[in-house]
Parts: C-alpha cells; sequence; structure tokens
C-alpha cells in the first residue's frame, strides 16, 4: 500500500472519533494534514489550520473547538495545554502517530494535561497508534451540562442551510421495551411530537442530541410534553424525504404558542445511536 493510501486509511480511522456535530463542527487540524481527507469524509466541517509549533502563539478563544486533529504531531506538554485550553467542555484530542505504538505512556501523557475517556489502541492493522482524550465538563449537574452545550447551537436553523448529518426527533415508542423483550409477533412503532399546524404539521427537529434533551427537559417540567421515551436519529437524507413540515432547532417557548401532535414514524429509517 503507498504512503497516499495509508494515509487516507489512517484519516478513516480518526474520522470514527469526531464528536457528533450539530449544524457544524468546529475542527482544528495541527499543520493540516488531515483537514482535507476528513473533509471528503464529513460535510459539516468547519477546518481551521495552524502550525503544532506556534499553537501557543496564536490568540483562540478558549474553547473555541469541539475537536482537535493531530496525524503524526509531537504531542508536547506545550501542545496538550494549548489544545486542552482551545476545546470546549466535552471537545475531543484525536491523535494519530503512523509510525507508533500503543503505550501506557500515552495514557498518563494525556492523563496528566487534564483529559478524560482516554483511548489509546492500535490504529490499523497494528500499525500505528491511535490515540484520543476529552475535555471534562465543569462541575455541574447533568441539568446544567446538557443546557451549555445546547446553547451552542442556533434556534430557527433553516433545513436548506444545515450541514450537519442527521436530524433528531422526539419520540414515543410503544411498547416501552428494548427489542429483546419484545414477545412474539410483538412490534414496536414510533410517534414523533411534531406543531399542529396547517396544511400540515411540523416535526420538532434538533441538530444534536444534546439540543433535542435541552429543549425537552423544560418542555416536560412545564407540562407540554408527555411520555416522550426515546430520540431518534435520523440521516438528513431521510430527513429531505419526509413529506412532513420540520422545525430545525425550535425555539424554547415554541410548545406555549402551538399545539403539539405526534406524527407516526417508521423505526427501520432511523440510524443507529450515537456511542
Amino acid at each position: 500500500m503507498d504512503a497516499a493510501r495509508i494515509q487516507r486509511a489512517f484519516v478513516a480511522v480518526m474520522a470514527k472519533h469526531l464528536p457528533p456535530s450539530s449544524a457544524t463542527l468546529q475542527l482544528l487540524d495541527l499543520d493540516g494534514r488531515t483537514g482535507g481527507l476528513l473533509a471528503d469524509i464529513r460535510a459539516d466541517l468547519h477546518l481551521c489550520h495552524i502550525p503544532a509549533l506556534s499553537l501557543a502563539d496564536h490568540d483562540i478563544r478558549p474553547g473555541a473547538f469541539d475537536a482537535i486533529v493531530a496525524y503524526d504531531v509531537d504531542l508536547s506538554g506545550a501542545v496538550l495545554l494549548s489544545c486542552f485550553a482551545a476545546l470546549r467542555a466535552g471537545g475531543r484530542l484525536i491523535a494519530l502517530q503512523s509510525r507508533g505504538r500503543a503505550s501506557e505512556s500515552h495514557l498518563r501523557q494525556l492523563r496528566d494535561h487534564g483529559f478524560v475517556r482516554i483511548l489509546v489502541e492500535p490504529a490499523l492493522d497494528e500499525i500505528g497508534v491511535l490515540i484520543r482524550g476529552e475535555k471534562p465538563h465543569p462541575g455541574v449537574d447533568t441539568v446544567e451540562r446538557i443546557q451549555s452545550v445546547a446553547q451552542m447551537e442556533a434556534d430557527s436553523l433553516s433545513l436548506s442551510d444545515f450541514k450537519g448529518r442527521y436530524i433528531h426527533l422526539l419520540v414515543q415508542q410503544l411498547p416501552n421495551k428494548p427489542v429483546w423483550k419484545l414477545d412474539a409477533g410483538e412490534k414496536i412503532s414510533w410517534r414523533a411530537a411534531a406543531l399542529r399546524r396547517n396544511p400540515m404539521p411540523a416535526l420538532l427537529g434538533f441538530s444534536s442530541l444534546p439540543k433535542a434533551v435541552g429543549f425537552m427537559q423544560p418542555a416536560v417540567l412545564a407540562g407540554h410534553i408527555r411520555d416522550i421515551n426515546k430520540v431518534g436519529k435520523f440521516s438528513l437524507a431521510t430527513a429531505q424525504a419526509w413529506d412532513w413540515g420540520l422545525v430545525l432547532n425550535p425555539a424554547p417557548d415554541s410548545l406555549e404558542k402551538e399545539e403539539l401532535t405526534y406524527i407516526e414514524l417508521d423505526p427501520a429509517t432511523a440510524e443507529a445511536p450515537d456511542e
């Protein structure tokens, strides 16, 4: 396998570790070695290229990036400190060393610089090493954490301008139990929350899971939504083929102004859940 094909294979491995995005995933590509290839895989990237050696000299807004990728970059202490500061809470550093080997030292290096949920493993058929770490969320409760992430994404997005890969819907699943607990002949049905409009209802759609949960939590507490037990994830192509309207990232007060209804959806058209 030639060098270019090997690099493409390595970058494909890195792409699997990019976090789920909303309309746009803010990505910093250290030394600019992988961004172009990643953009061929993910259409929802907003790329920024900065040389790793001068990263500390750039005036980067803290928490500016959802993810940072580093292909064959020396992960020095200075680089890791700068990456940690540049990532948002929950953001990921994804590094690949094409000639490295997985070792305990990689784990200690990221852990010593504040990263959590660290993964170190062979990258490709025992060639190279994949190193991933996340910036932890601050010491806030789950509701605050979800709301802080949700607020990073704009309300009232236009589907035609949306560059994300998935649309998330608030779903009532009946019966409310996993597939492996279904009785013989029993089938699951889904009803998705929508606004009752004329001439057709408009599904309540969201650009990410945090955005969906961030909308739902106060709506449940206010009594506007009941019996939602799932967030379904659908590809953008599937959403574009729906016969109903869609309100993407509805304003928080939408259910105070409009009546809620439900639309039957086929669960088989949904995507697998995020990791």
